[in-house]
């Protein structure tokens, strides 16, 4: 139905006028840029019901097929006009605007840092290095315990640099080929590097997104986060020690895979590490925001992928990467019309195509909910309530198990966004808690929901809910580590 601009002004008059009279002087500040506790407020209570509707779609993704980005970008909408009707209503047209732009800088900068990981991790796929690895342990003939060792072994040390989730559906991948009909093996696999990937990635900025988030905030610097390897590795071990005891003796089927890595995938490797030294250094030395080297490699990846297109390619040159939908059509013509001497040309695009952006929307929607939460003061009450009641160590303890429930992305959001007053020591455990202790639960982490898609109908939310006790000891013995061995770091 069509409003116009008068009756529209109107409606939005009269929602103003209404949330001014629901709206007691005491609880909205006059003052442009004074923000306030809504809390106990109508509109605050709105918004913390929107959030837990829209969160409790999220954990039920699985079940109800809903894409994860699309509640949360809703609810986002929905939180921040709330929440600009009731300071407009007092007379205060600044803060909320303020507030979105500084949350939005978060995510810009969060997003092409991602963006960028992950074009790199789908053109290193696309180069075939991800398979070439997957057919060498596939055609070892290693027994099933062994796959079961080496797959999280390699879980935990590929994860610091490609990133939990594309590691564990690597992983995930070997054990189902090797595992076949051996479903013991195949859940207690599938545990085993989901637990791994998350252990390896907490001790990295590029590992997980928490971390990542730590460390774009300039709390952990780079080198600091190595402080955690052994609790990290802690973390792995025992539950995996425990698990080996159940592991059927058989060997695998034998079974013959060959690959072979794509024109160019050596230097595409090289170009990641070079864009990873970029970002740090940029971090590091020049205090520069690490998503400046990263973009730089991208772009780096980009000309070299232009090189590459024209190696693929006989005849004419093709067009430049940067036609965008243009130059994906004028080379989806070019391929029907003419046969490639190899292969089909390198494409950047394509490889932007395939990054997560279910993921990367879903990113936007937390940080603007969290934010709107913060803007209302519930992160300032949940603060006070754990950091100030029951002390920081006790919180970040708590931070882990919220973290298996909710999900470490916004739980860790939430806390920078408060940023409580802990030492290093401190700080070090919450990134610890945060990126481990999501492995308690199948849907603690995006790994876990991603490999119970991957192994649907064999590694479940209840296959892995058997093991949680064993993954609990790890946890807390990692915890145990780092008071121990980080011990200089607290205050």
């Amino acid at each position: 139905m069509f409003v116009s601009g008068g009756a529209l002004r109107w409606l939005l008059g009269t929602v103003c006028v209404a949330a001014a009279l629901l709206c007691p002087e005491s609880v909205v500040a006059a003052e442009a840029g004074e923000t306030t506790d809504l809390t106990g407020h109508w509109a605050g209570i709105l918004v913390l019901v929107i959030f837990v509707l829209a969160y409790s779609l999220v954990i039920s993704e699985e079940t109800l097929h809903l894409r994860k980005s699309k509640p949360v970008m809703v609810a986002a909408g929905i939180i921040w006009l709330i929440i600009g009707i009731v300071y407009a209503a007092a007379g205060d047209f600044h803060t909320a605007g303020e507030a979105i732009r500084h949350n939005l800088l978060e995510f810009a900068e969060l997003f092409l840092f991602l963006l960028a990981a992950m074009t790199y991790i789908n053109a290193m796929d696309e180069r075939g290095v991800f398979d070439s690895l997957r057919a060498w342990l596939v055609s070892q003939q290693f027994s099933l315990r062994a796959i079961f060792w080496i797959t999280g072994g390699l879980a935990f040390v590929i994860s610091p640099v490609a990133d939990n989730l594309t590691t564990a559906l690597l992983m995930a991948t070997v054990i189902m080929a090797v595992g076949g009909t051996a479903n013991r093996f195949v859940v207690l696999g599938c545990i085993n590097v989901v637990v791994a990937a998350n252990a390896g990635g907490a001790f990295s900025p590029f590992g997980d997104i928490t971390t990542l988030m730590v460390w774009q905030k300039g709390i952990v610097e780079f080198q600091e986060f190595f402080a955690l390897f052994a609790p990290s590795l802690v973390n792995w071990v025992i539950p995996a020690a425990i698990m080996s005891f159940a592991l059927p003796s058989a060997k695998p089927e034998e079974l013959h895979e060959e690959t072979v890595l794509q024109p160019g995938a050596g230097i595409i490797v090289g170009l990641f590490i070079v864009t990873i030294a970029m970002a740090v250094s940029a971090h590091n030395f020049l205090h520069i925001p690490p998503v400046m080297g990263m973009m730089t490699g991208l772009g780096l990846l980009k000309l070299y992928g232009y090189v590459l297109k024209r190696r693929d390619w006989q005849g004419p040159a093709p067009s430049e990467d940067d036609l965008g939908e243009g130059g994906l059509d004028l080379e989806r013509d070019l391929i029907d019309r003419r046969a490639p001497t190899r292969t089909d040309p390198f494409n950047i695009f394509k490889a932007l195509e395939r990054a997560e952006w279910d993921t990367l929307m879903f990113f936007y929607g937390i940080i603007l909910c969290v934010g709107g939460l913060g803007t209302i003061g519930y992160l300032t009450l949940g603060s006070e309530a754990m950091y100030g009641d029951l002390g920081p160590t006790t919180a970040n303890i708590l931070v882990g198990f919220l973290s298996a429930i909710v999900d470490n992305i916004p739980v860790m959001f939430a806390v920078l966004s408060v940023l409580p007053d802990m030492d290093h020591g401190q700080w070090l455990l919450v990134t610890l808690t945060a990126g481990v202790g999501g492995s308690m639960l199948s849907i603690g982490s995006a790994a876990g929901v991603a490999v119970m898609g991957q192994a649907r109908g064999v590694y479940t939310f209840f296959a892995h809910l058997k093991w949680s006790w064993a993954i609990a000891i790890g946890y807390a013995a990692s915890i145990w580590v780092h008071l121990l061995v980080n011990a200089d770091k607290f205050g």
